[in-house]
Order: C-alpha cells, then sequence, then structure tokens
C-alpha cells in the first residue's frame, strides 16, 4: 500500500519513501545541505516548513507525492 502524503508528514517521511525525496524537495525550495546532519529538521511537518518559507507550492508537492494530476 502507497503511503498518501499530507500536511502532518514528514521530511523524514518524504526521504523514506522516495527514492528521489531529496530532490523533489529541493524543486520545491527544501535544501536539506550535504549529509543533512540537522535530526530535529527530519522530523519537522512539511506544513512546518511551509509557514517557515522552506518549501514553496505544497499542493504541488502533495500532487507528486501522492500521484495525482490536478486540474
Amino acid at each position: 500500500m502507497r503511503a498518501l502524503f499530507d500536511r502532518h508528514s514528514r521530511i523524514r517521511d518524504v526521504l523514506m519513501a522516495r527514492p528521489d525525496g531529496r530532490e523533489l524537495l529541493l524543486r520545491h525550495g527544501y535544501n536539506m545541505g550535504e549529509g543533512f546532519v540537522d535530526i530535529l529538521s527530519q522530523y519537522q511537518t512539511l506544513e512546518d516548513a511551509y509557514r517557515e518559507g522552506r518549501l514553496r507550492d505544497l499542493d504541488s508537492l502533495f500532487a507528486t507525492l501522492n500521484h495525482t494530476h490536478q486540474k
């Protein structure tokens, strides 16, 4: 069963579920840097990252993560 991502999903969930998770997050503005050493940031929700300005276009990110197409 495929996981569905929402605003409460964590950065770590994306990284663990998708081989392209790092690149996908980067395309939406979330830069983890080298090695992603900040352990606490891994557990940040997608909504929190969006509110802090670290993620852009959250709806598009969810559409890609959940393989849906918006019209």
